[in-house]
């Protein structure tokens, strides 16, 4: 029987694995570089929209009585539908906003589907390394099977995806989130060091090509923070902050002008302190005229642009699609997340939260996501499973004897062979 319940339960965990995997292939996108064989948007589009709808039928299938487990990071993300809804049903932005809107209610309902395995483990963690790392490792192929597809000028020579159209903060992104997460699983020794370095080693190269400065800021505010959290209770994150320290000084010292031509790019200072442009499409969303309802929740879910041009800011997409409600909403998953997480005693589950939840604060800046299906969203799903508390274990129930009911215990008192002073007594006839 503890074999079967064993075989149920590692079936149960691939199916889960199986459905992650899905979210994230969901959350790659469908517009970047040219790949080597061309893609066609909308079939691009069909396989991302059919791996959302396969997780939520796997998600229901492996959750057929609809178990979840409380959690304000899945409550918050469902109360966003609705300035979501409220902004896109007048159709100002389109039919696509209404598709969009389609898109995050299967998004949050397989998240909710999900979240009864949500236990404070390091299960998602896994799933996610494993999931981003054979995204990583067709990126890697691409690049060694045509190098001038993977580093095309028009990137400014910056890392791509030549199978699948991923932008270099996209590889950036996850291969710094993967980063982090497998060296505070080593120092956990949630993981051997041969695995580690084999996940580590590669992926600092494809983000040292990728040049994304948000990703590398992203990868060393979450270490330290995340490790900093651990410095009190664990020996071998004191020691690995230590030669970090060490490291970083001698890289400063002896390294500091190729570091900092990494981080120009190139680019000029004007543009450097611009942001690449960014500001400019900031200030000018900042200065549009908007009406009441447009200020409250926003013009409805789009492609993240404003005036044709990116908007590369969490916040001010949101609210440029949600308004200050949506902007209300996800700041409120943030110090969710944040206050349980300083509120759990130290751990390699909690360290691991606070790399996440950092990561995806820091690349808000200059990135989009927070208010629609993403992989920040994923990331910061996987920070709430770390920060659920376990399931408690249900009672076992005694099975009854064959003969019957087993009969009612002895007093005390006979239990230690004691004879009770009544019995001592003559009866009186």
């Amino acid at each position: 029987m503890g074999a079967d319940h064993r075989d149920h339960t590692d079936h149960t965990s691939k199916i889960v694995g199986t459905v992650w995997g899905l979210l994230i292939l969901n959350t790659l996108g469908s517009a970047g570089a040219r790949t080597i064989v061309p893609l066609p948007r909308s079939l691009i589009q069909m396989v991302t929209m059919g791996a959302l709808v396969a997780a939520f039928a796997l998600a229901l299938a492996v959750n057929l009585r609809l178990r979840v487990r409380a959690s304000a990071f899945v409550f918050l993300l469902t109360l966003l539908l609705v300035p979501s809804v409220i902004s896109s049903a007048d159709l100002e932005s389109g039919f696509g906003a209404l598709f969009r809107c389609a898109r995050l209610a299967l998004f949050v309902g397989t998240l909710w589907l999900l979240s009864r395995w949500w236990d404070g483990g390091p299960a998602f963690v896994r799933h996610h390394i494993r999931m981003y790392f054979a995204v990583l490792c067709s990126v890697a192929a691409g690049a060694v099977i045509s190098p001038g597809a993977a580093l095309p000028e028009l990137y400014g020579g910056r890392l791509v995806g030549a199978f699948w159209p991923l932008t270099p903060p996209q590889i950036g992104q996850y291969a710094a989130v993967i980063i982090g997460l497998t060296v505070l699983l080593v120092l956990g020794r949630g993981t051997d060091r041969v695995s580690a370095v084999a996940v580590i080693v590669p992926s600092l190269v494809l983000l040292a090509l990728t040049h994304t400065r948000t990703a590398t800021l992203g990868l060393l505010a979450g270490l330290v923070l995340a490790i900093g959290s651990l410095v009190l209770t664990s020996a071998a994150a004191r020691r690995f902050f230590a030669w970090a320290v060490v490291c970083a000084g001698v890289a400063a010292v002896g390294f500091g002008s190729v570091v900092q031509a990494w981080f120009l790019r190139g680019q000029s200072q004007e543009n450097f302190t611009s942001l690449t442009g960014r500001a400019k499409v900031w200030d000018a969303l900042l200065a549009a005229p908007r009406t009441t309802s447009e200020f409250l929740f926003g013009a409805g879910l789009g492609d993240k642009s404003f005036g044709g041009l990116p908007i590369d800011n969490s916040w001010l997409a949101v609210y440029h699609e949600q308004g200050v409600t949506g902007v209300a909403v996800v700041a409120a998953v943030f110090v969710a997340l944040g206050g349980v997480a300083l509120l759990r005693p130290p751990s390699v589950p909690r360290a691991c939260a606070l790399f996440l939840i950092c990561y995806c604060a820091i690349a808000s800046y200059t990135e989009a996501g927070l208010g629609d299906a993403s992989p920040y969203l994923l990331h910061l799903a996987v920070a709430a499973s770390l920060l659920a508390a376990p399931a408690a274990a249900p009672a076992l129930a005694m099975p009854e004897p064959v003969g019957g009911p087993m009969p009612e215990p002895a007093p005390e008192a006979s239990r230690r062979g004691v004879v009770p002073r009544e019995a001592l007594r003559p009866e009186v006839t």
